[in-house]
């Protein structure tokens, strides 16, 4: 390295904020990709539900066209409420794989097992892994919680709600599911090193309460965790996953949205880049 080169400040690196579809329920994916340009995302993670556009690529695609927005991830439908969306546990996993290559990402968030759930959840790790194989993909098991039941843990996950113990190549880190656990997010983030993925961007008090709060609203260590993200320069995607139901009309969720998009980029020590 020259002398010359030697002085050139180092720019600073920056790190995609997404606006997860999840975030503007009741809203449609539509909306997502209207508020995300509006306020000033990087992109867009896409829930698959029953909504019929959240399951075509071909509408994604010209979605993220029209507003500029590009796709930072394929969110499989692994939740209780998706159970009935695209068959088969493995069926969801394949198809959100299939779709996440379509739309030009390489990422799919998936929750991990239900118990009940037979060779899936015994088999989860393997067939992951020959999945992102087949397909170039990456895909990053969730963090969930404990489920608690007149003051006992439910085993409700297979093998457990927690990724880091487990044998993923790959994990998305949500900060309101770590405070229903009691987890400290910093200290996971820290022991997850290059296996960590993907962020999901909320608060949350240590309740049983999955409340998904606009950062610096609840207890858990998002400033830190972002600024030691940063200063590791981590390689991956922060997604915005705020609950905005509660919000007094359209003008309140773009306040919310913004806050926690600023939020984000503040401690990323990052500046929106210009479209």
């Amino acid at each position: 390295m020259s002398e010359e080169s030697m002085d050139q400040p180092t720019q600073p690196r920056h790190y995609p904020v997404a606006l997860s579809s999840s975030s503007v329920y009741p809203l449609t994916v539509v909306d997502t990709f209207s508020l995300a340009r509006d306020v000033g995302y990087d992109g867009v993670e896409v829930m698959v539900t029953g909504n019929s556009i959240s399951q075509d690529a071909n509408q994604l695609i010209k979605l993220s066209e029209r507003y500029d927005q590009p796709i930072a991830a394929i969110h499989a439908p692994t939740l209780l409420l998706t159970q009935q969306v695209w068959g088969s546990a493995w069926n969801k996993i394949e198809k959100s794989a299939i779709m996440a290559k379509q739309v030009g990402c390489t990422n799919v968030v998936a929750h991990p097992p239900f118990r009940w759930q037979g060779t899936y959840a015994t088999q989860f790790a393997e067939g992951v892994r020959r999945i992102q194989e087949e397909h170039g993909v990456k895909i990053a098991v969730e963090n969930m919680y404990p489920w608690r039941a007149r003051g006992r843990e439910a085993l409700m996950y297979l093998p457990h709600w927690n990724p880091v113990t487990q044998p993923y190549d790959y994990v998305t880190w949500d900060f309101s599911h770590a405070s229903i656990a009691d987890h400290n997010s910093l200290e996971a983030v820290q022991d997850l090193g290059e296996r960590l993925t993907h962020v999901h961007l909320c608060d949350g008090h240590n309740n049983a309460k999955d409340e998904h709060l606009v950062p610096g609203r609840g207890t858990q260590p998002v400033k830190e965790t972002l600024e030691y993200l940063r200063d590791s320069d981590w390689d991956g995607v922060v997604v915005v996953e705020v609950s905005t139901r509660k919000a007094k009309g359209a003008g309140e969720r773009e306040e919310w949205l913004g806050e926690t998009l600023n939020f984000a980029r503040q401690h990323l020590n990052q500046l929106p880049l210009s479209k």
